[in-house]
């Protein structure tokens, strides 16, 4: 079936619709996930945009959970990679095995042939094994030998990672990095919402008793009426305008790709169905450009030795923009 026969299909959605159904996934997800609603609304805005979400932080704060938790509460298929030294890129898309009685070699899909697939930390395996990711994570299809398998609709990779200075870790590469809509990082909870964890989730698994409150096929419809929302041409340039500002600064030496922007305007997209607008405004830009655009570029020497961050230089980027008088 292809992809196209499967978007004609999903049943038309609405931005109320949208609201509805995104509120009880989110509701769902705070039943496992404590006091973190900026990290969910973001994981969703990704979901409703048809990115990728990178999840980077110290081992134990909620990597895991959150993709897990997202996954369970669509009823679609997912499947978990842990990515390790040892894992093969076959693991991931798939081999051709001969059957011996058929005479004939017939394809065993790999991890990557599901809705919502969740990359347990991925900078432990291997840059060539994480490269295995780029064909489906962007095209949404997987070639091998010579033949290409498109993917389910709708497809999320949500990968987690620790810090590159951790044991064990090798770096994601550029082109990988390029390919996740937005990163975030889950932080310490607060005290009072760490109480609450041990309070309900110290004897049970949350896990365990979350449900699905939605379907793929729905969440296919929320995708396309995303796509709906309107973005005035002051906008559109003012997303040009920031990305260009990452191009020329001189605290980086590689700025943000045009693939970024397209990220960028996806993604402020899907926030302003979640705020109940039909249409972006140029504060959907500014708010989205640190996680859409941080972990794509790379600081300058001086200013890693200064210490900024790129999230930082990001920010000071984004001042440096007009913002449209009129959108």
């Amino acid at each position: 079936m292809s992809l196209d026969h499967v978007r004609q299909t999903a049943p038309t959605q609405t931005l109320d619709d949208v609201i509805d159904v995104i509120g009880r996934v989110r509701a769902a997800i705070e039943t496992v996930i404590e006091g973190k609603r900026d990290s969910i609304d973001l994981a969703l805005v990704v979901l409703l945009a048809e990115g990728h979400l990178l999840v980077e932080d110290v081992p134990g704060v909620g990597k895991t959970m959150l993709a897990k938790a997202l996954g369970r509460s669509i009823d679609c298929s997912v499947r978990r990679l842990q990515f390790t030294p040892d894992l093969l890129p076959s693991d991931i898309t798939g081999v051709s095995v001969f059957n011996q009685e058929r005479r004939e070699f017939e394809f065993k899909p790999g991890g990557i042939f599901a809705n919502i697939v969740v990359g347990d930390e991925i900078n432990r395996a291997s840059p060539k094994t994480q490269s295995a990711l780029l064909e489906s994570m962007e095209e949404r299809q997987v070639s091998v030998d010579g033949t290409t398998y498109h993917l389910d609709v709708p497809f999320m990779v949500v990968a987690t990672q620790n810090p590159i200075e951790m044991e064990g870790t090798y770096p994601l590469p550029e082109a990988q990095r390029d390919r996740f809509m937005a990163r975030i990082e889950m932080g310490y909870p607060t005290a009072s919402a760490e109480l609450e964890m041990l309070e309900h989730h110290g004897t049970t698994d949350p896990l365990a008793e979350l449900r699905p409150v939605t379907d793929a096929a729905t969440v296919t419809g929320l995708i396309q009426a995303v796509k709906d929302v309107y973005v005035a041409p002051a906008v559109k340039e003012y997303v040009v305008g920031v990305v260009n500002a990452t191009r020329h600064s001189r605290d980086l030496r590689l700025g943000a790709s045009p693939r970024s922007s397209l990220s960028l305007l996806r993604a402020a997209r899907a926030q302003a169905a979640l705020a109940r607008r039909d249409y972006v405004t140029p504060d959907d830009i500014s708010s989205l450009a640190v996680p859409v655009l941080a972990h794509r570029v790379l600081p300058s020497t001086e200013a890693q030795l200064a210490r900024r961050s790129a999230a930082e230089i990001i920010t000071a980027a984004v001042h440096t923009v007009a913002i449209p008088e009129r959108a």
